[in-house]
């Protein structure tokens, strides 16, 4: 940077018109387009950009970003954004954001701030969701994928070291394959999870489902059982604590139970569907959740936590540092009490503040704050599921059990293989529209319409408008169908 650049900028100033710049693009978001396709120029200027010799003033810097990024947002800050499970942020986690980046820590260990704000909003997230917490259960990741690639690799360790076998010294060849349980529902996360750390996909076994997309537990039995007579050692069970699909939650209390006499380790996938346990009207749902013996799941989803903001919590803490501690035992001071660092509970070593962002997001509203959020998106979502079973047009796909409500356009006298056709083309349909935005998914081999409600702003009118755009869009394309077809 020049000596003049220096001069002239005013970082007070700039933080003063980024702060504006912010406010406006989010006092906007309700009156413009959910999501629109950038313009084409625009999109390859950014591909195009080339690498400045010489450096810009800040004030210019933040021109370009509310002109040209601002401009051009994924759409899920807006309240009738219903795809995937991507939330707005929480206004407090956006300046909580701004301060943590002031101070760039590495929040690996040592004794400053974030290190022990860390540890304290883990507890909070753990007394959240009811998981037992001990001391060093669990830390703030990237998200759900690398909390359970954390949680995963502790349960390879303790089922290995239960064969007589030390995976960190001897790796996992020459021993029996260890098998672990899914179902056709379990999020895809969890299959990587299973190749990186060795287990291969091919020892994830898939196991039946009832017709509501919850693990079968006489299927789970039969695996496991087929699986030790055949010399293989099954020492895993993945459940949902609300699938990406229909947002089925797994019956965990009869889950725990087989867990517990075949000396499974029993993991909760939260992402998306653990912090509905905070509303009591579903809550009955998540009984057992708490005997798991990790729990992955993401604030930075349900929470409104600014992106990224997962969290792992494992029952046994000695088993998560034993995983991946790489400090010799003599020189850990347990005799101080001290946990060591958080680089020895995980992947990470420098590991970026992300604490600070989950506190003010719940700090700002408090638990009760927290909880009524969450209650106000399920009850819109079994509204929604209402408003679909009434309308002739459309059909429930599963019953609505969290947030998210599964159906598809499906008015009468339209044979399936046509109505398979509009279903997938419909989402985007919808989203070309401008006016709300839903994903697809494929469920039981038809094509359906996922809508997840995670704004709290949302209201009843957004769903009605939802449900007016999905039967104009299908109809739309049912009849370019008709046309191309020369269908009646």
């Amino acid at each position: 940077m020049t000596d003049d650049l220096r001069r002239t900028d005013d970082f007070r100033t700039a933080a003063r018109t980024a702060a504006e710049l912010v406010s406006d693009y989010l006092e906007g978001l309700p009156a413009r387009p959910v999501w629109q396709p950038m313009d084409d120029a625009e999109r390859q200027a950014l591909l195009d950009l080339e690498l400045p010799e010489h450096g810009a003033p800040l004030e210019e810097l933040l021109k370009t970003v509310g002109e040209r990024i601002m401009s051009a947002p994924m759409g899920n800050g807006n309240q009738r954004f219903f795809g995937w499970v991507n939330s707005a942020p929480q206004p407090a986690g956006v300046l909580a954001t701004l301060a943590a980046s002031a101070m760039n820590p590495s929040s690996a260990g040592g004794d400053h701030a974030d290190v022990h704000l860390e540890r304290a909003v883990v507890r909070w997230i753990a007394e959240l969701v009811g998981f037992p917490h001990p001391a060093g259960g669990g830390l703030l990741t990237s998200g759900t994928s690398m909390a359970t690639i954390v949680c995963l690799a502790a349960a390879r360790n303790r089922a290995a070291r239960a064969a007589g076998w030390d995976v960190r010294e001897d790796g996992l060849a020459g021993m029996p394959p260890l098998v672990g349980y899914v179902t056709g529902e379990t999020h895809s996360c969890v299959r990587k999870a299973a190749e990186l750390l060795g287990l291969g996909s091919r020892n994830l076994r898939t196991v039946a489902t009832d017709a509501e997309g919850h693990l079968d537990l006489d299927a789970l039995a039969a695996a496991v059982a087929e699986d030790r007579a055949a010399g293989r050692l099954p020492f895993l069970v993945v459940a949902s604590a609300g699938t990406v699909g229909t947002g089925a939650v797994d019956p965990f209390e009869p889950i725990a139970d087989l867990a517990e006499r075949e000396g499974l380790w029993l993991h909760v996938d939260g992402a998306y569907g653990a912090f509905g346990v905070l509303d009591e009207t579903i809550a009955h749902r998540y009984a057992g959740m708490e005997r798991a013996d990790s729990l992955a799941l993401d604030p930075h989803k349900w929470l409104g936590v600014p992106v990224d903001c997962g969290c792992a919590l494992v029952r046994d803490a000695e088993e998560l540092r034993g995983t991946f501690s790489l400090v010799p035992s003599y020189l850990r001071d347990e005799a101080a009490g001290s946990l060591g660092w958080f680089s020895e509970y995980g992947t990470e070593q420098t590991r970026p503040f992300r604490s600070l962002k989950v506190w003010a997001s719940i700090a700002h509203r408090g638990r009760a704050g927290v909880a009524a959020d969450i209650a106000h998106t399920t009850a819109l979502a079994r509204r929604l599921g209402e408003l679909v079973e009434a309308d002739p047009e459309l059909e429930l796909i599963a019953p609505v059990e969290t947030s998210i409500v599964a159906f598809r356009y499906a008015p009468a006298g339209i044979e399936e293989n046509r109505l398979n056709t509009v279903n997938k083309e419909l989402p985007v349909a919808v989203q070309l529209r401008g006016e709300v935005f839903v994903t697809g998914a494929l469920h039981r081999g038809r094509e359906m319409i996922r809508a997840c409600l995670l704004n709290a702003t949302t209201t009843e009118a957004d769903l009605h408008l939802l449900l007016s755009e999905v039967r104009s869009a299908g109809s739309e394309l049912t009849d370019i169908y008709r046309e191309v077809t020369g269908d009646s």
